[in-house]
C-alpha cells in the first residue's frame, strides 16, 4: 500500500479552490435572498426537512473548503517560520474574530438581548475551524483525521439513536430518529437557550450537538487538503478525489435508509452525501482549470471566465457578511411600517412578468450582483480581508 506523504517543498496554488469557494459564496448569497422564499424555485430552497436540494450544499461545501484551506495557510506559516505556539495563538484569535462577526450579522441591526441568537453560520465555521486547526497543528497526519471523522459520525449516530430524549422517548421506538421536535438536539438547544434565542424558536439548524458532525465535514476537507500537498501528479490526485466523492455519496445514500439525510440536523448521512458531492464538485474544477492548464501550457494564466468567481473566492468573508448585513438593513429600515425599499419594484416586476419563482429568481441574481460590485472594487485594488 502506497504511503502518503506530504511535500517538503510549497506546491503551486490550486487557483480551483478558490473559484470553487468563489462559486460556493455567489450561490450561498443567491439563495439567502430569494425575494418570495416561499414561491421560489425548488433548487433554490432548502428541504423542509429529511431530504436534500443543491441549496442543502451549499454550507458545508463552504465548512469542507475551509478544511482544505487550514492545511494550506497552516503549512505557508510554518515554511516562513512560524512557531506551532504562535499559530494556535493564530487560529484562537481568527476564531474568535469570525464568531465576533456572526454576532453582528445574526443580531444587526437591533442587538437586542432578550433575542440575541448565539448560534449561525460564522459561529459554527469559527467553532469548526479552531477544533481542527488545533488538531491539525498537534497531528498532522491524515490516518488520525480520518480515525476523528468516523469518530464524530458514529458517535453523533449513537447518540441521535440510542439516547432517549427526555421526555419523549427512545428514537426509533416512541419516536421518529429524525423528529423535527423531539430530537436531542432540539431538546438540548431549548434546554441551552429560550425559545427567542433560537432561529426556529423550538431548534437551530447551527445549534450545539450538530457541530459534531460538522466537524466531520471539516476535516473530510482537511484530509482533501493533506492529499493535495502530496507529490503525487495532479492528474492522480483529482482522479482519486472523484472517486472518494463517488464512494461518499453512495455511503451516505445507503445510510439515508436508516438515518435520513436532513441538513438542519446535520446529520451523518448528510456529512457524506454533501461532502461527497464536494469532493466531486472540486475534482471537476481542479479538471477545469488546473488540468486544462496543464493541458494548454498555459499555467501562469487564469481564464478570464473564473474572474467572477474568484472575485467572491478571494474575499469570501467580506461578501458574506456585506449580503447578510444588507439583507437586514432592506428588512429592517423600510421605507415605511410593513413596506420594504424594494416591495414596490418588486411587485411592478412581478405584475409584468407573472411567474413568481422567475422574478425571484431575478431579484436574487440582482442582489449577488449588488454584493458582488464592492467585491470585485476591492479584487481590483488587492485589498482583501484577513483574519
Amino acid at each position: 500500500m502506497a504511503t502518503v506523504t506530504a511535500s517538503a517543498s510549497k506546491p503551486p496554488r490550486i487557483v480551483s479552490i478558490d473559484a470553487l469557494r468563489g462559486l460556493t459564496i455567489g450561490f450561498m448569497i443567491l439563495v439567502n435572498n430569494n425575494g418570495d422564499g416561499d414561491r421560489a424555485y425548488w433548487a433554490l430552497k432548502h428541504a423542509a426537512w429529511n431530504g436534500f436540494t443543491p441549496t442543502d450544499l451549499v454550507f458545508p461545501t463552504f465548512l469542507f473548503l475551509v478544511g482544505i484551506s487550514t492545511v494550506f495557510s497552516t503549512q505557508a506559516r510554518l515554511a516562513q517560520g512560524a512557531s506551532r505556539a504562535s499559530l494556535l495563538l493564530h487560529a484562537l484569535k481568527r476564531a474568535v474574530i469570525l464568531f465576533a462577526f456572526g454576532q453582528v450579522v445574526n443580531n444587526f441591526p437591533y442587538f437586542h438581548l432578550a433575542t440575541w441568537r448565539v448560534y449561525g453560520v460564522l459561529p459554527r465555521i469559527a467553532i469548526c475551524y479552531l477544533i481542527i486547526s488545533v488538531f491539525y497543528l498537534i497531528s498532522p497526519g491524515w490516518r488520525s483525521k480520518v480515525a476523528v471523522a468516523v469518530g464524530c459520525l458514529l458517535g453523533y449516530w449513537i447518540l441521535m439513536r440510542y439516547v432517549p430524549v427526555p421526555g419523549y422517548g427512545i428514537p426509533t421506538h416512541e419516536i421518529p430518529i429524525n423528529d423535527p421536535d423531539r430530537n436531542l438536539v432540539a431538546w438540548l438547544d431549548r434546554h441551552i437557550f429560550s425559545a427567542p434565542h433560537l432561529y426556529e424558536r423550538v431548534r437551530d439548524p447551527e445549534g450545539f450537538l450538530s457541530t459534531l458532525p460538522a466537524v466531520g465535514t471539516a476535516l473530510m476537507g482537511m484530509i482533501t487538503g493533506i492529499w493535495l500537498r502530496t507529490t503525487r501528479p495532479l492528474a492522480e490526485k483529482t482522479k482519486y478525489i472523484a472517486i472518494a466523492g463517488a464512494v461518499s455519496v453512495a455511503l451516505g445514500v445507503l445510510w439515508n435508509f436508516s438515518f435520513p439525510i436532513n441538513k438542519k440536523l446535520w446529520t451523518s448521512s448528510y456529512v457524506l452525501f454533501a461532502g461527497g458531492l464536494s469532493l466531486l464538485l472540486l475534482a471537476l474544477s481542479m479538471a477545469l482549470v488546473e488540468l486544462r492548464r496543464n493541458r494548454t501550457e498555459s499555467a501562469n494564466n487564469k481564464p478570464g471566465w473564473l474572474m467572477p468567481f474568484l472575485v467572491f473566492g478571494s474575499n469570501s468573508i467580506f461578501a458574506y457578511v456585506l449580503s447578510e448585513l444588507l439583507a437586514s438593513a432592506i428588512y429592517n429600515f423600510p421605507l415605511r411600517p410593513g413596506v420594504s425599499v424594494v416591495a414596490g419594484p418588486y411587485k411592478a416586476v412581478l405584475q409584468a412578468i407573472g411567474n413568481p419563482a422567475f422574478v425571484s429568481l431575478l431579484y436574487s441574481l440582482l442582489f449577488v450582483l449588488v454584493c458582488w460590485v464592492p467585491t470585485y472594487v476591492l479584487y481590483r485594488r488587492k485589498i482583501f480581508l484577513k483574519i
